[in-house]
């Protein structure tokens, strides 16, 4: 008699784990509370490889025709249609870069100059946000592999005549600056002014 009490107690003790182990499971699967959280931990991101419309947030005054800035380089143009500060402390910058000139435009010297970020590509890791009033400058966010949180060019540039849509995260400037330069390879800088999100 002793062995099965012994036995049913362990059976009903396993039980209890299996049951509390599956209700602990369902609930960290949830949808989350509402509360907005779940913004703060992934910012939105977009890129030229693939990802739909509905991966990147957008603002209700954000459009596609809008030029927030605009600078010509050698051959190419360089459009800015919004600088968005996020709720996770993240300013989103997009755009489109076009191609005006003759021959395929490499965008080699836009990933920047360290050695951490030759591993990007041609892409915008080399891209800054100037605060002149605050005295800082903002590089482009990087994943703990040295990724930039920004586009890589497909081919490694843009095609004679063609356009590439493109974004860059940066830390966000203080909440009082407003307006800041963008600045990425021998481009002239951009003023722009950071939207809320």
């Amino acid at each position: 008699m002793d062995l099965r009490h012994t036995l049913k107690g362990h059976w009903t003790v396993a039980v209890v784990a299996i049951t509390t182990g599956l209700l602990l499971t369902v609930s960290g699967c949830g949808g989350g509370d509402g509360d907005g959280d779940s913004k703060a931990s992934a910012p939105p991101v977009s890129s030229t490889r693939g990802g739909g419309a509905g991966d990147r947030k957008e603002s209700p005054s954000e459009s596609p025709d809008q030029v927030l800035a605009e600078v010509k380089g050698d051959d190419v143009t360089l459009t800015i249609a919004s600088a968005v500060r996020d709720d996770g402390g993240f300013v989103t910058v997009s755009g489109r870069v076009t191609n005006n000139g003759g021959q395929f435009w490499i965008a080699s010297n836009w990933r920047g100059d360290e050695r951490e970020l030759s591993r990007n590509g041609a892409s915008l890791a080399g891209a800054a946000l100037v605060d002149s009033k605050g005295k800082k400058k903002y590089l482009v966010l990087r994943d703990t592999q040295g990724r930039c949180l920004c586009t890589k060019f497909d081919g490694g540039g843009v095609d004679v005549g063609k356009s590439a849509d493109w974004f860059a995260q940066f830390p966000a400037p203080p909440a009082d600056t407003g307006t800041v330069d963008f600045q990425v390879g021998s481009m002239p800088p951009a003023s722009i002014e950071i939207s809320e999100g």
